[in-house]
């Protein structure tokens, strides 16, 4: 017995000393990294759920802002010209604490209003429709590029204390917005999944009726794939389609039927839906 438990102090050992040899010199990349660290948490070196945080910090060093933004069809927006009344009921529903506001240009994001900035109104008073200017509240928006490393925004977020930015394509248009919030559930991860996913893949085949689809797919994408003709012309992909037919920022587990198409919302959270589920009728065809 005791030889048996010297054995594996010993085995754990070699363990730690293989570990410590790594982190305190350069790998040679992150996978030689990542595969010693799975060995480290099979042997109870390291606990798993340490695992998935140094996992998905390694891999958000390697995303860009577009790999996890929030897509513009998905965003919950002020219009500078709304009165209290109009856009209230939107931002209690949600429950974000930051929203983008938009002026007389709709594809134009003149500022950030803080819900919290709205406390010091008493928004059941008569007339308190006047009495806010919203421009008044606003806040300076951050803009950044497509292609911001992640990594380097989470830096700048926490140095200039700012949790939310604006991204902007090539032309300067909108594309969507990225909150610290964003980022630290791509190194934390989701609680769980009801689904393996093809990260790849954005649309991923069950059987011959049940499909999982990301929000994010383009519906031309979609259109091509189910030989439908849904219009890009206001909305760009799946998500901003449902979002807009619902009226609302649906929740997990809700479920929306038009088209002959039955979709169920697997993954959302309070600013994105994330992964549906599309079942389609014993009798579909697609519109000819």
């Amino acid at each position: 017995m005791n030889d048996e438990l010297d054995n594996e102090e010993s085995h754990q050992k070699g363990w730690l000393e293989r570990l410590s040899h790594v982190l305190l010199r350069e790998p040679h990349d992150k996978d030689e990294l990542t595969e010693l660290l799975r060995h480290a948490a099979e042997r109870g070196i390291i606990p798993n759920n340490a695992l998935q945080m140094i996992e998905g910090v390694l891999s958000v060093s390697e995303l860009q802002a577009r790999d996890i933004m929030v897509p513009r069809s998905q965003m919950v927006v002020v219009e500078i010209d709304e009165t209290v009344d109009e856009f209230l009921p939107r931002i209690t529903e949600c429950g974000h604490s930051r929203f983008p506001v938009i002026g007389e240009n709709r594809d134009e994001v003149i500022g950030i209003l803080l819900a919290k900035d709205l406390l010091n109104y008493d928004l059941k008073k008569e007339g308190s429709n006047h009495a806010i200017q919203i421009d008044s509240l606003l806040r300076k928006a951050i803009f950044i590029p497509e292609s911001k490393r992640v990594d380097v925004l989470l830096r700048e977020f926490r140095m200039e204390y700012n949790h939310m930015a604006i991204v902007v394509d090539e032309y300067g248009g909108v594309s969507g917005l990225i909150t610290i919030e964003d980022i630290l559930e791509e190194i934390v991860g989701e609680i769980e999944d009801e689904y393996d996913i093809d990260d790849e893949a954005n649309i991923t085949t069950v059987d011959k009726r049940h499909f999982i689809i990301k929000a994010i797919t383009p519906i031309e994408e979609f259109n091509e794939y189910f030989k439908l003709k849904w219009s890009n012309e206001e909305f760009d992909t799946v998500g901003g389609i449902l979002v807009a037919e619902l009226g609302h920022l649906p929740k997990k587990g809700e479920r929306i039927s038009f088209d002959d198409l039955n979709f169920k919302i697997l993954q959302a959270d309070s600013r994105r839906v994330k992964t549906l589920e599309l079942v389609l009728a014993e009798d579909y065809s697609p519109p000819q």
